[in-house]
Parts: structure tokens; sequence; C-alpha cells
């Protein structure tokens, strides 16, 4: 009985949508019907275009020749995107709480780099800023058929997470020990010049990455470099075997609504549930 009335009191104290706002949070933040799967599919496409030209404009030749062209299809993105970002808000009975979720401030982190290079336009580095589109992409799992797995995964690795942590932990102080190690047996004549050097020969070796800038030149150090590789073999294996346990007891199959909370705008609800299992807002529906 008390579930039931911290509930409706989570219902009240949202504010209340018309009915064309209704309808836009369908069909924006849903795609369980028609018009939410087109916009899905508009969305993602117009996402593709707007990276595809971004990455067009890294390239020299293609800039010097087509430079106003992009110029004005970047523009173009970035309003469209902008209007986009205005109706989520707008859509949505709770927009702070929308504003400062994960795809929010991509949502804003998106856009905003092409504001400020049309104010700042010796700010260059802010062009690294747009690749986040790129994360709009992932919205493509807001699909029912994909979000049960989204979610299990997503539920693995927060269960997994102090075991890794562990896990990384163990390799930190393996690789200040065997980089301490080759800076006492190599010394500057190999290339060990200081131990931070020698600590990232170590990482890399570790990781069977093997980049050949530093190696070691005398027989101790390049036995204590086979053995470091062997371990390396052994260690990677490590973190994907914890996460794969976990998956494997975390792995439920059940089905999930992709209709979004028209409080909070998240996704990924049960489709038995009544209220939003991150907000406590009834879901309408």
């Amino acid at each position: 009985m008390k579930q039931n009335k911290r509930n409706k009191f989570n219902y009240n104290e949202g504010v209340a949508l018309s009915a064309w706002r209704e309808s836009l949070n369908e069909i924006i933040f849903g795609s369980e019907t028609r018009l939410g799967k087109v916009f899905d599919v508009v969305l993602i496409i117009s996402i593709i275009c707007s990276v595809i030209a971004v990455m067009l404009g890294s390239v020299t030749q293609i800039y010097l020749q087509y430079s106003e062209i992009l110029f004005y299809i970047e523009w173009f993105f970035t309003l469209l995107f902008t209007l986009e970002y205005a109706l989520r808000l707008i859509s949505v009975r709770r927009p702070l709480r929308y504003t400062l979720s994960f795809f929010g401030l991509v949502d804003f982190l998106s856009i905003i780099p092409t504001y400020l290079s049309f104010l700042f336009p010796s700010i260059k580095y802010m062009l690294v800023i747009r690749i986040l589109r790129l994360l709009r992409v992932f919205r493509i799992f807001k699909l029912s058929a994909y979000m049960g797995e989204a979610q299990t995964l997503m539920s693995a690795l927060s269960k997994s997470w102090r075991k890794i942590l562990v896990f990384l932990y163990t390799i930190l102080t393996l690789v200040v020990v065997f980089g301490s190690l080759m800076y006492v047996v190599e010394g500057s004549e190999s290339g060990f010049t200081s131990i931070p050097k020698s600590v990232y020969w170590a990482i890399v070796t570790l990781t069977t990455v093997g980049y050949g800038d530093i190696a070691p030149q005398t027989p101790l150090g390049q036995m204590i470099a086979a053995l470091i590789m062997i371990m390396g073999y052994g260690i990677i294996a490590v973190p994907t075997g914890i996460y794969s346990a976990e998956l494997i007891k975390t792995y439920k199959p059940e089905r999930i609504s992709n209709n979004a909370c028209p409080a909070c705008g998240e996704t990924g609800h049960d489709y038995d549930a009544e209220y939003c299992k991150y907000c406590g807002h009834f879901l309408d529906d």
C-alpha cells in the first residue's frame, strides 16, 4: 500500500503533457509505432550522413574543393539535430532529468561544437567532440529486439567491475615490478632510461602489442621479456572469463518494452511494468 502511494506521488509530481506532446513523446522516444520506427530510421540515416560529412572534411583535398558544400551540410545537420533536441525536451515531463541523462548529454555535445566553432573559429580541437555523434547510432538499440540483450550486458558488467578492478590492480603491480627490474638489468644503454619508460615497455610487452621501440639486449633481460610475453597470453583471458561468468548468471530471457517513460525518456521497461524503474513515474498505456 505504501508502495502504491509513493508511485502515485511520483506520477502526480510530473507536469501533465498536452495531447500533442504525448503523441510527440511516443514518436520520438518509442519505436513501437510506425511513426516511431520511421523517426528512428530517419535519425540514424541523418547521423551517418553527418558523420561522413565530418570525416570527409578532414581530407585536405576534399575540403579544399568542396569546403563550401561541406560547410552548408554541417550547418544543415546541426540545425536538424538542434530541432530534434528541442523536441525531446518539449515531449518529456521532466526535461532536466533528460538533459542530465547520458543520451541527453550526448545530444547537447553533438550540436554545441558547431556553434562554438562559429563564435570561436580558432578552437579547432572542438571538432574532436563532434565525433560523439557516432554514439547516436546506438539508438538503434532502442528497438525491442536488442534492448534486453543490451541491459543484460550492462548488468553483467556492473556485477563484475570489482573483480576486474582487482585484476587491473594486479596487472599494474606486475608492470611496475617488471619495469623496475628491467631498468636495473638493462639500463639506459638499451633504451631503458627511466623507470616510467621501463614500465611503458612492460605494459606493451605484457599486452603482447610489442612496438619494438625498446628491446632488451642482455640475455637476462631477454629471459625476463620472454616470461612477460608468456604471462601476457594467459592474463588476457582473465577479464574475459570474469565477464563471461557474470554474463551467464545475469542472462534472463525476458520481453522488454521499447516505450519510453513520459517523464524521463528512459526505455527498457518490462512489458508488464506500470512504473518507470528509473524515476518511478507512472507509465501510460
